[in-house]
């Protein structure tokens, strides 16, 4: 029995296939991560407006009753914070919006 070595370099046999493969692999990774940040968009645009709803709460209950001091303290940093996590979320929905815009779309990871 004759065993003939290849005429081609080592690795090269079906390159072409591999490229394809590469390919498609990477728009399947773009895909993927393109829905996932769409989905990330939609639960940051419904949180925000879940928060701007009790933003409206906060300021409706500060308008209508007669509150103490103390109470209306509570109610400000209530309010503040609430301001501070809406800014927030808004900056990482800006840039998820950015990035699928610009077709670069990446799993973007929170510790």
């Amino acid at each position: 029995m004759c065993i003939q070595s290849c005429k081609h370099p080592l690795g090269a046999a079906g390159h072409g296939r591999m490229k394809m493969r590469q390919s498609q692999a990477e728009t399947r990774r773009q895909n993927v991560a393109k829905r996932s940040m769409t989905k990330e968009a939609k639960q940051l645009a419904g949180l925000i407006a879940g928060l701007r709803k009790s933003l409206d709460g906060i300021h409706k209950e500060r308008t209508s009753t007669k509150l103490s001091g103390a109470e209306m303290g509570l109610l400000d940093e209530r309010r503040n914070n609430l301001l501070l996590t809406i800014a927030a979320l808004d900056d990482r929905l800006s840039a998820v919006q950015g990035l699928i815009d610009l077709g670069r779309p990446h799993i973007i990871r929170v510790h």
